[in-house]
């Protein structure tokens, strides 16, 4: 297995055809000069492409993820850096929100955290996402170093429209789980093997996941995370979630704060 970084520093042309002769790591259109010129002088982050069921560096069509760019990322919540993540499993861009050194380091503390549009974007009392979202957040931006993983799981997987048309079902008096059930769709749709191979990237050597849900913690160390232990992220409910975070307690088994009934 020929690994991808083996032939950075190649001539450009070589990249390019070992590229193409991967099903999972895809190149696309030909480098600019200045590309180039800031690739060979080390500038430039060149793709590493982990295959998460193959446990290394490959161009396998298995699960395989890539790091493809990295930048400064300065927030209200702190100073951090973003990195973006690809992969050939869902065709989604994923993202890591980095605060301080977090290479080779042990107990990481970080969040998972799974798109929400409507409470992420538009401040939605529904769902417990943006406060959890900007809870980590602002810890993370205390910290010397941490790392939340956004991922494009919306729905807890099953999609925007489905979220919605679930939305519709709990105005009819469904909960969250028989709502999703009623459409076909599981509780909780979301797999951990991209997030896994996205720590895997940043050369974490174990994390403090912050969660409330006991199926990251599952789903991360059956991919070869070390989880050290968990935090949890306690939000208060309002009077438009308290049942939705009650469900996720007593049928997901979420790890909510006693004093959420």
């Amino acid at each position: 297995m020929q690994e991808l970084e083996n032939i950075n520093g190649q001539p450009n042309e070589l990249r390019t055809d070992f590229l193409k002769r991967s099903r999972a790591c895809r190149f696309v259109g030909e480098r600019s000069e200045i590309i180039k010129k800031l690739e060979f002088e080390g500038k430039l982050l060149t793709p590493k492409y982990y295959c998460a069921a193959m446990g290394g560096y490959c161009q396998d069509d298995a699960v395989c993820v890539a790091l493809v760019s990295r930048a400064k990322l300065p927030t209200r919540f702190g100073n951090f850096e973003i990195a973006v993540f690809q992969n050939n499993k869902d065709g989604k861009e994923h993202l890591a929100v980095i605060r301080g050194e977090v290479k080779n380091a042990s107990e990481v503390p970080v969040r998972i955290h799974s798109q929400c549009q409507t409470g992420d974007i538009f401040g939605s009392l529904r769902c417990d996402c943006r406060d959890q979202l900007e809870h980590a957040l602002t810890t993370f931006g205390k910290m010397d170093r941490a790392v939340l993983l956004y991922l494009k799981q919306e729905g807890r997987g099953i999609g925007l429209a489905n979220k919605i048309r679930a939305y519709h079902l709990q105005e009819q008096g469904l909960d969250t789980v028989e709502a999703n059930e009623a459409l076909g769709m599981p509780d909780d749709a979301r797999t951990y093997e991209i997030s896994a191979a996205m720590v895997k990237l940043l050369e974490v050597k174990s994390i403090v996941l912050f969660t409330n849900n006991p199926r990251k913690i599952k789903g991360m160390e059956e991919n070869g995370i070390v989880v050290a232990r968990r935090e949890a992220i306690i939000i208060p409910p309002n009077p438009y979630n308290k049942e939705y975070l009650l469900t996720k307690k007593k049928k997901s088994g979420h790890l909510f704060d006693e004093t959420i009934e």
